[in-house]
């Protein structure tokens, strides 16, 4: 544990597929490496990425723009696993308040009413808030990743990666699935 390549880790002991993700995925002194991880249901897989992401984005705080892509197939998983990442956020003075995160999905009818900033237990879900200024993890699905790809309303969401082309270090998977159409 004491080897393990990151500053930001959890307090907890981790399990040994977790220890060998952070070293695969952490970014200190090389590029991550592309990973695969495949054990059962409620053994922390999202630990296995979300502390490399999180270290990456802390030793990258003066670097403005989108560093992390997360892709979930369903919004039910998105929206559950935001507020884990929140915590894990909020839990951290060396983050609190300095690492933002962003769930980008469909808008509902009172979008007004979507967080525009981060909580002990939320994201940032506010459409207009998330484009105005992007956070540095980016939560939602391939539908809507296609389309702030795609339309020009979205453009300003990737104005800092425009800027800083090295800046986007993490697509994530959470999940496999297949996809036709």
């Amino acid at each position: 544990e004491e080897e393990i390549p990151l500053d930001i880790k959890p307090a907890w002991p981790p399990y040994d597929h977790q220890v060998k993700s952070w070293h695969r995925l952490s970014s200190r002194d090389k590029k991550p490496e592309s990973t695969i991880v495949t054990t059962g249901t409620g053994s922390g897989k999202t630990e296995s990425f979300m502390y490399p992401v999180l270290d990456y984005c802390y030793r990258n705080l003066d670097r403005p723009g989108i560093k992390v892509i997360i892709l979930y197939p369903m919004n039910a998983l998105a929206t559950d696993q935001a507020k884990r990442l929140a915590e894990a956020i909020f839990e951290d003075e060396r983050i609190k308040g300095k690492i933002t995160a962003g769930l980008f999905l469909g808008e509902g009818e009172n979008a007004s009413s979507y967080p525009k900033s981060m909580g002990a237990d939320h994201i940032i879900e506010n459409r207009g808030s998330i484009i105005d200024s992007p956070p540095d993890i980016l939560l939602t699905n391939f539908k809507m990743l296609d389309y702030g790809l795609m339309k020009s309303n979205y453009q300003d969401l990737w104005l800092g990666n425009l800027k800083d082309s090295d800046l986007l270090q993490y697509l994530i998977l959470d999940e496999l699935h297949t996809y036709d159409g």
